[in-house]
């Protein structure tokens, strides 16, 4: 199934597990945590997950992984908030000896702009100390791994510690992280799908803050952590095919604001883990792995500059060149109520058309692409033959795409 999202991807393993893993080199004590397949845990709703050790079975387990997805990469999470120095470093250099070229970069810290509030520092810690903290572990690893390529801060929100952490090692990370979540808590009844699907501010401040990190230090930025609602999703709106929507335009705006790529959380059960399930009860995928299929389609080239001469509420239109010439337009409607007719720039008439359906924005199975549901080992082919007119008609909550 990751398979199916495109031959080059990355992989993070992280989040607040990182802060509570720790190292372990004594083949010994490979046990139960490490190998069980009933052992995924779901993602972080907000409370301390339970210890683990990472034992040297599991990262020869996590390269077998990799093995089979060969153009895809690694970003690997050490743990800052519990660990020491000198246990990230043993880490590290069996992490680079087992995985070898597939480490894209090493993060250590997951959202230590909260790190006061999960109780691993004081309501007194600031960016500088943690860059303190950081140069130390980056110290360590370097001294034992030194080639190992690192990022960070990968900060929760906080964008006055990005700059300075970045000016602090721009000859040493490849690229800024820091996350992001359209909504939470779940609890909060005002989090709901008509939100999910409508601008956020709180995104627009946060490119701002990543596209200032690029303009001060050159470095590019990635957000490595992010879905529709922090906590482990929300029942009834992250495993909905509103979720589907979200993500693909998501997808196109941090592409639109420079960003080099996005980690979409997930695990286990949680509600908006795109790939729920275990080993041992098998997996299927949720609707966002939908939107996650559409942008795949899409998204191997240049985008392109898109000219609208009306912008009706809830319509997004994008569009990309691919490297045989062809461009590929995706235009999305966002809207839960109302329908949008596209006129068509003449070039577009009579190029094969699929789309992107379900019953309704709220549905939770039923969504197709190209009248095709997407197989249980990954594999998808449309369907559909449906070829684009002169006017293009969107039904709410739904998207499409045109090959040309």
């Amino acid at each position: 199934m990751i398979a199916g999202l495109g031959q080059h991807g990355v992989l993070r393993i992280g989040g607040n597990t990182s802060e509570y893993c720790f190292w372990k080199s004594d083949p010994q004590t490979h046990g139960a945590s490490a190998n069980s397949v009933e052992g995924a845990l779901d993602p972080d709703k907000g409370n301390k997950p339970p210890r683990r050790v990472i034992t040297e079975q599991a990262i020869r387990n996590l390269r077998d992984f990799l093995d089979r997805l060969p153009g895809w990469s690694l970003i690997y999470g050490l743990n800052l908030g519990l660990g020491t120095p000198e246990m990230a470093a043993e880490e590290a250099a069996f992490v680079s000896r087992v995985a070898g070229s597939k480490v894209l970069a090493f993060q250590m810290a997951n959202e230590p702009d909260l790190f006061h509030k999960n109780g691993l520092r004081p309501a007194s810690y600031n960016a500088d100390q943690f860059i303190t903290e950081w140069r130390r572990f980056f110290e360590a690893v370097r001294k034992r791994v030194p080639d190992a390529p690192f990022a960070g801060p990968d900060t929760a929100f906080n964008n006055d510690w990005l700059v300075p952490f970045a000016k602090a090692f721009r000859n040493d990370v490849k690229f800024v992280s820091s996350h992001y979540y359209a909504e939470g808590p779940p609890n909060d009844p005002e989090m709901d799908i008509p939100r999910l699907l409508r601008p956020d501010p709180k995104l627009e401040r946060e490119f701002a803050g990543l596209q200032q990190v690029m303009r001060e230090t050159g470095l590019p930025f990635r957000l490595a952590e992010t879905n529709s609602c922090y906590g482990g999703g929300k029942e009834g709106v992250s495993d909905t095919f509103a979720s589907a929507l979200w993500g693909a335009d998501y997808m196109f705006r941090i592409a639109q604001a420079g960003g080099i790529g996005v980690n979409f959380h997930g695990g286990g059960y949680g509600w908006y883990t795109p790939i729920p399930g275990t080993r041992a009860k098998g997996f299927e995928v949720r609707p966002l792995y939908y939107g996650m299929r559409l942008f795949r389609e899409t998204s191997t080239g240049e985008l392109l500059e898109t000219n609208l001469s009306t912008a009706p509420d809830g319509l997004r239109v994008y569009a990309v060149q691919r490297a045989d010439a062809h461009v590929v337009t995706t235009a999305l409607n966002l809207s839960l109520e109302h329908p949008i007719d596209l006129t068509l720039d003449h070039k577009l008439s009579g190029m094969r058309l699929i789309r992107l359906k379900a019953p309704n924005a709220a549905a939770k199975t039923g969504e197709t692409l190209g009248d095709a549901r997407i197989e249980a080992n990954g594999g998808w082919h449309a369907n559909s033959r449906e070829t684009a007119g002169a006017s293009l008609h969107l039904p709410p909550a739904s998207a499409a795409l045109i090959y040309s």
